[in-house]
């Protein structure tokens, strides 16, 4: 399984950005997507999370603002940003929780992807 991160870039504050995130491969089970971001000298966040049925999470500091979603196909899953804010400048990552059999737990990381907010 890849995952191929894209969408990021600079914006002003107050704008939008949407990410995507494209899977590619084949594996047993999706259990969920996330979305983490990293600024620096800072740990990696989770973001957001679209779960196999469906439903989503999001941290705090994106709610009402943030939204994840998933193509039908569920091939590819999207971070709508929307009121952006400098404090959320960072590289935004995609995880593919998932399982390889109906035993084995794996999760894929895609390659990030640069969000810029300037004030």
């Amino acid at each position: 399984v890849q995952l191929q991160a894209s969408g990021g870039g600079l914006v002003q504050a107050g704008g939008s950005l949407r990410l995507s995130c494209a899977r590619s491969g084949t594996i047993f089970m999706i259990r969920a997507m996330h979305w983490y971001r990293q600024a620096p000298g800072r740990q990696r966040e989770l973001v957001a999370s679209i779960n196999r049925d469906g439903s989503t999470n999001y941290a705090d500091s994106v709610k009402g603002r943030f939204t994840i979603s998933r193509d039908n196909a569920k091939i590819t899953t999207y971070l709508q940003m929307n009121s952006l804010q400098p404090g959320d400048t960072a590289v935004y990552y995609c995880q593919a929780e998932g399982f390889t059999d109906p035993w084995t737990s794996q999760n894929y990381w895609g390659q990030g992807t640069q969000v810029t907010v300037s004030s």
